[in-house]
């Protein structure tokens, strides 16, 4: 079944809906256009079909597929020689979180030469973005940023070696497409990852401190819908209403999160630029410590997220949140994903400065980001 919402992206979701994206495109006069993936993406034949609906209605595409697993500065810049080069009018990103982040910020960049030190969020870099971006067209093949619908972009920037987050309204796609068929081809352990960042997006957005009772009900929808999924996503498939499911609750998580983030994703980025870490599994690995660590301050809003993990009953957070884990065969900490105990100091150090804690529930130092990687070990 085909659905639609606008929220204020347009969102149209179904089996089957990808091979829509040349119909859409024209819709928005678009005739040039510049492919944005990966290889992982190519190599599974996902592009195939994009292609082919939009040569379907003459329009015309050239393929940037060099997007990093996390986006670097030089992926960015290349993409930006590509879309020029290609007199491009709009961006189509196919892929997860990488692939869809490196097309907006590609928009960005045709826009501006601003360094991305200066776009940094956490410096108020939205100021700078410009007021009118190219139009992009996103199709996530996993469930997890929920990127299609989010109005930011993270890359490692060269200079600093840093994750930096570029955040703006005005960087949101304009349609996204949601077809489970594009994400039956993720393999278990990816399924995994990129579920448990959905999951910790809802989780963080619904904890972050302020008042926003739109965001607080979506993620908490999501959550129900992640309790209920993941498990049958990651052991079957095939499971379509499982998959589909999955991106609901990944794009539910990307809406949920304009209240905030919170302790967990400025442990996570820090682990995925020093070391390679994937950022579902980062956060997977962190969240039940920053629970723990969370929970004295907003002990009511734990015990909701509780509740939905554990079918209605009492429980401990982080305890279900680490049975889940264990579940769908996620690793057990940091030090079995390869991490070692002398690169913690320097990682506290990029995570006091990541911009994402701000809006956690209980404040955050130094030391008790190394307390916290160390919990996690």
């Amino acid at each position: 079944m085909t659905a639609i919402w606008n929220y204020p992206t347009r969102v149209i979701f179904g089996v089957s809906e990808s091979l829509r994206v040349g119909a859409v495109a024209k819709e928005l006069g678009l005739k040039r256009l510049l492919l944005v993936s990966d290889r992982g993406v190519e190599h599974a034949g996902l592009l195939t079909p994009i292609r082919q609906a939009l040569a379907k209605e003459r329009i015309f595409v050239e393929s940037f597929v060099d997007v990093s697993s996390n986006p670097l500065e030089e992926d960015v810049e290349k993409g930006a020689e590509a879309y020029n080069a290609a007199r491009a009018q709009g961006l189509i990103a196919v892929g997860g979180g990488s692939p869809l982040d490196a097309a907006k910020l590609i928009a960005v960049r045709s826009q501006s030469s601003r360094p991305w030190e200066q776009l940094d969020d956490a410096k108020n870099g939205g100021q700078y973005i410009p007021p009118v971006l190219p139009p992009v067209i996103a199709l996530p093949t996993t469930a997890g940023t929920g990127s299609e619908v989010g109005r930011a972009a993270v890359l490692t920037v060269k200079s600093t070696h840093r994750k930096t987050v570029v955040f703006s309204p005005l960087m949101l796609p304009k349609v996204a497409i949601l077809d489970p068929l594009l994400t039956r081809s993720m393999p278990a352990w990816v399924t995994a990852a990129t579920g448990f960042d959905a999951l910790t997006h809802c989780l963080e957005a619904y904890l972050a401190v302020g008042d926003h009772p739109m965001a607080d009900g979506i993620a908490l929808a999501g959550l129900e819908l992640i309790a209920a999924n993941l498990p049958l996503a990651v052991a079957t498939g095939t499971d379509l209403e499982a998959r589909g499911a999955m991106m609901k609750a990944a794009m539910m998580g990307a809406a949920a999160f304009q209240k905030g983030l919170g302790a967990c994703h400025s442990l996570a980025h820090p682990l995925s630029s020093e070391c390679g870490l994937h950022h579902g599994l980062a956060n997977a690995l962190c969240l039940p410590a920053v629970i723990r660590f969370n929970q004295s301050a907003v002990p009511a809003r734990v015990t909701r997220v509780a509740k939905i993990f554990s079918g209605g009953a009492a429980g401990d957070c982080a305890e279900l949140l680490t049975a889940l884990r264990q579940k769908i065969g996620l690793p057990s900490g940091l030090a079995s994903a390869g991490v070692t105990e002398a690169q913690l100091p320097k990682l506290a150090d990029l995570a006091v400065e990541d911009a994402c804690h701000r809006e956690n529930p209980r404040p955050c130092s130094r030391e008790d980001f190394l307390d916290l990687y160390r919990a996690s070990m």
